[in-house]
């Protein structure tokens, strides 16, 4: 693709006005013709950065696939794809992962994509089934392949890489350094650009808070940071980690039940759960995530303003992997570590200031915005486009009061604000989106 067709969509679409030196660097090397090996820390818009030179390097359709990105967790498929999907219109890309429909993928493969996102067991699945042919693809984009290798994919990658025959270009990216490469792969004279020691310089725009809670049962006092750090009409995104699924439980429905708009994200929840949270902390009708380390990686959650450690990391490696979901792409962000009496603080933390908790504090923690369930996704042709069109002209209500619209496979979801979704429901019952009635109504 030229660069005319697909940088617009970076502004337009991904509301990027300006690349960073890591994504201008990775676009320029497109033109040599050497694999290329990005070290890069998290938050630092790796994705579009390997995005910008398959487009550069993707030909109109063929009928063929002239792409694999592969990716450790369905969460960073889902990321990839959407991103690739933005950037390159026109070009189709599909995801396959584990915990997605089976014969969906098999139909979606049926049109040869230009671009497949896969995780590396289900892409393998599909190749030895013979549902998709490898051989013809000429891009290799192997993320987080550090990551892969961590958890135990390099038999299934190594298996992949010898069905694709015909590679010329290898992208590899990771966010630490490795003095050893897969014996599977078989670079072409690698072009190594470096960009990990701009993980300090994240450190500059970070600020680090000691928050000393009143007691060993820390609610309340996380209660209070949140009225203490909610400074506008709504709360910005504050993504709360703790180190087990059950606290993760506990601590929502405690938040819940005192009028936070927050939402619930851990590996026990199946896939659909998950892509909910995920959409709905994104979109801002619940600002207010609480996760374990699970979202700590891969996850494209944008604009989080603060971080809350409820429970101290295990790790230093997760320590900055949660402090990472902040201060992404240039942003500012503010990291908060709440603790209880006489706890110890890790060896790895560094505080830069001390925060007093003023519990008379009273803010508002609702988001303003209500999610709309949407029964129609990408496999009956409903997108973003035709959604938007039905809200403000069959609802009747303005475009400004619609935020983020994400849309599925089978299903999308939209917010609104509060004040409208009355009205809109009222507005589109009866009436057919994409020539069929479907069940529209508000997530709770």
């Amino acid at each position: 693709m030229r660069e005319k067709e697909f940088l617009p969509a970076v502004s337009d679409r991904l509301g990027i006005e300006r690349l960073n030196d890591m994504q201008l660097k990775m676009m320029a090397s497109a033109s040599e013709a050497r694999d290329i090996i990005l070290l890069s820390p998290t938050g630092s818009g790796k994705t579009l950065a390997f995005t910008l030179p398959v487009m550069k390097l993707l030909k109109p359709s063929t009928g063929r696939v002239q792409c694999v990105v592969i990716a450790p967790s369905r969460e960073l498929v889902v990321q990839i794809a959407g991103v690739m999907r933005e950037v390159g219109q026109g070009m189709r890309v599909i995801a396959l992962y584990g915990g997605h429909s089976v014969e969906d993928e098999v139909n979606s493969l049926k049109v040869v994509p230009d671009v497949i996102v896969a995780t590396p067991g289900r892409l393998l699945d599909h190749a030895v089934r013979r549902n998709v042919d490898l051989l013809p693809v000429r891009i290799v984009v192997l993320d987080e392949f550090d990551k892969s290798l961590e958890l135990g994919f390099e038999e299934e990658m190594g298996r992949l890489v010898r069905r694709m025959k015909n590679v010329s270009r290898y992208i590899l990216t990771s966010a630490t350094k490795t003095d050893t490469l897969p014996e599977f792969l078989n670079l072409n004279n690698p072009l190594t650009l470096d960009f990990s020691a701009s993980a300090g310089d994240l450190r500059s725009r970070m600020r680090v808070h000691r928050v000393d809670a009143d007691s060993r049962d820390k609610l309340e006092s996380l209660l209070t940071l949140l009225h203490n750090i909610t400074r506008g009409e709504a709360p910005e995104k504050t993504i709360i980690f703790v180190n087990h699924r059950e606290s993760a439980e506990r601590v929502a429905e405690f938040l819940k039940s005192h009028g936070v708009d927050a939402v619930l994200y851990h590996g026990a929840l199946d896939q659909r759960e998950r892509e909910t949270a995920v959409a709905l902390f994104n979109n801002g009708s619940r600002p207010v995530l609480v996760a374990t380390d699970l979202a700590a990686r891969g996850l494209d959650i944008e604009k989080v303003a603060s971080v809350i450690h409820y429970h101290q990391p295990l790790t230093p490696e997760t320590y900055t992997h949660r402090n990472g979901r902040t201060a992404r792409v240039d942003r500012e962000g503010d990291i908060y570590l709440l603790l209880g009496p006489d706890e110890a603080v890790k060896d790895y933390v560094a505080f830069d200031d001390t925060v007093s908790l003023d519990h008379a504090m009273q803010a508002n923690l609702r988001s303003g915005y209500t999610t709309l369930y949407i029964s129609g996704g990408r496999r009956e042709k409903v997108s973003r486009g035709d959604i938007l069109g039905f809200f403000t002209k069959e609802g009747g209500i303005d475009g400004a009061s619609i935020g983020k619209i994400n849309v599925y496979d089978h299903y999308s979801l939209a917010a609104v604000r509060d004040g409208e979704v009355a009205r809109l429901l009222k507005s589109i019952a009866g009436r057919k989106l994409k020539g069929e009635k479907r069940r529209i109504s508000p997530l709770v």
